[in-house]
């Protein structure tokens, strides 16, 4: 069984690379910023908090974190394995994360981690245009990845792109802030438990992804 986390600074590409190890492995990738937007689409009293922290660019606050994820590492599909894509972003959630895994009868097998600076950070978010079908949000980048059919419209439903309200540039500088603060030192929390993999995150996708499947042949 696998059971992976994916760190790394916003624009790392961990979304891309978390869904093609998923099929690799199949097994299921858990965004935290998917289930946020889930929750925020369902217009919740929990989803209209989480909104006013996302669109703020501000880090949720652990609690609301931490009931999201539990509730989803406790479903059906995560029994053979998970890629676990922006949690846990602080040394708290990993404590949570160990309990609900250890309810579970389970624990974290692999840390992959794409190092990225926060200039290319900033140079990818910025151009990042998402899918608006939330069952589909394809991520697409208006340089380095952009539809094929329409520079408008997702290549796989069809639907309108747009710009997430954190992926401007005062947001995404001041989550990188926030990355710096209260992520790397989770970095070397797994590192010094040996379960740490870096992985250069400035490569092509494709060079990433040969990376990664390196670290599980």
């Amino acid at each position: 069984m696998f059971n992976i986390i994916l760190l790394g600074p916003q624009g790392a590409g961990k979304g891309t690379q978390a869904e093609k190890l998923a099929a690799q492995l199949e097994i299921p990738t858990i965004s935290v910023g998917k289930l946020f937007r889930m929750e925020m689409d369902k217009e919740t009293g929990l989803g209209q908090a989480i909104a006013k922290y996302v669109n703020a660019g501000d880090r949720v606050p652990a609690d609301m974190v931490d009931q999201v994820m539990s509730a989803r590492l406790a479903e059906e599909d995560t029994e053979k394995g998970v890629i676990l894509d922006g949690y846990p972003r602080t040394k708290d959630q990993i404590a949570n994360l160990d309990k609900v895994m250890g309810d579970l009868g389970r624990n974290v097998t692999h840390v992959v981690y794409l190092r990225v600076p926060d200039e290319v950070s900033l140079r990818r978010l910025s151009g990042r245009r998402v899918c608006s079908n939330p069952k589909c949000e394809e991520n697409y980048h208006v340089d380095f990845n952009p539809p094929k059919k329409d520079p408008n419209k997702c290549d796989k439903c069809g639907s309108d792109l747009i710009q997430r309200s954190d992926d401007t540039p005062d947001a995404i500088r001041h989550r990188l802030e926030l990355y710096h603060q209260d992520t790397e030192p989770i970095v070397d929390y797994y590192r010094a438990k040996g379960l740490l993999h870096e992985v250069d995150g400035t490569k092509a996708i494709m060079d990433v992804w040969a990376d990664i499947q390196g670290i599980f042949s």
